[in-house]
């Protein structure tokens, strides 16, 4: 079975999200058939900012190491790490050449914009071709921004399409209705189930940062414990991202 062929709508793949070799190793051992990595917890293990296109070598060295793991590795690549097409297309070969099956392509920007629609198809038109499938991820929930239904129809050469923040069960559903692609959402706690979700034909649900998040929050209640402390809610994105340090 083909990376591609998780992707069922009205029976999606769950898609746990790593961000080194011990979680990524862990959510193999439990049998998950394929991996996503999380842009914010490899710039958080690594000390640098998420969405500044500050870990294109961290990204590549994780996805060579978790390669041996006898899982399907899809890769958060940002929004490729440049706004150069001929970059993007080297990256992609590079991660196809390990072994990934995957990436995301996000049009978000560090400033909170959107990438130009017509720049950000040149850029999935520059990731396809290297065999690995393209998640063309559109930013318009998170950054208040664009047109989601224009997004999605725009990048439909893609091979699949994700909106992260959306989690009302009609607008999911008018977004996977206008498209033939599987659309992927991600799991909000509180939010839709897996079972509302297939409902609706969703095809790939993702966890994104949350359980890098929920790791943390793990660590610190224990340690909490310990001094008889209530243990904390999980952080929020937001939380993780202002300790993170500032772009340059």
């Amino acid at each position: 079975m083909t990376f591609r062929d998780l992707h069922r709508p009205g029976d999606p793949l769950l898609l746990p999200n790593a961000w080194d070799y011990g979680s990524a190793a862990l959510l193999a051992a439990h049998g998950f058939p394929a991996i996503g990595t999380t842009s914010l917890g490899v710039a958080a293990v690594h000390g640098k900012p998420d969405g500044a296109a500050a870990t294109r070598a961290e990204t590549i060295e994780l996805a060579e190491t978790v390669n041996g793991l006898g899982v399907m590795v899809t890769v958060d690549i940002e929004g490729g790490f440049s706004d150069d097409p001929a970059q993007v297309s080297d990256l992609v070969a590079a991660l196809a050449a390990l072994g990934v099956v995957g990436v995301n392509l996000e049009d978000g920007r560090p400033d909170g914009t959107l990438r130009p629609i017509e720049l950000h198809q040149r850029i999935i038109e520059a990731a396809l071709g290297h065999g690995v499938f393209v998640n063309a991820r559109t930013d318009t929930y998170w950054l208040k921004a664009g047109d989601t239904l224009e997004r999605v129809r725009a990048y439909g050469h893609a091979d699949g399409v994700f909106v992260p923040g959306l989690a009302d069960l009609a607008e999911i559903a008018e977004v996977v209705a206008s498209t033939p692609l599987p659309v992927n959402v991600l799991y909000q706690p509180g939010g839709p189930t897996l079972a509302q979700l297939a409902e609706v034909g969703v095809a790939r649900v993702s966890t994104g940062s949350l359980l890098y998040r929920a790791s943390l929050q793990g660590a610190l209640s224990t340690l909490l414990a310990l001094q008889s402390r209530p243990a904390p809610p999980v952080p929020s994105y937001a939380e993780i991202a202002a300790i993170l340090p500032e772009p340059r």
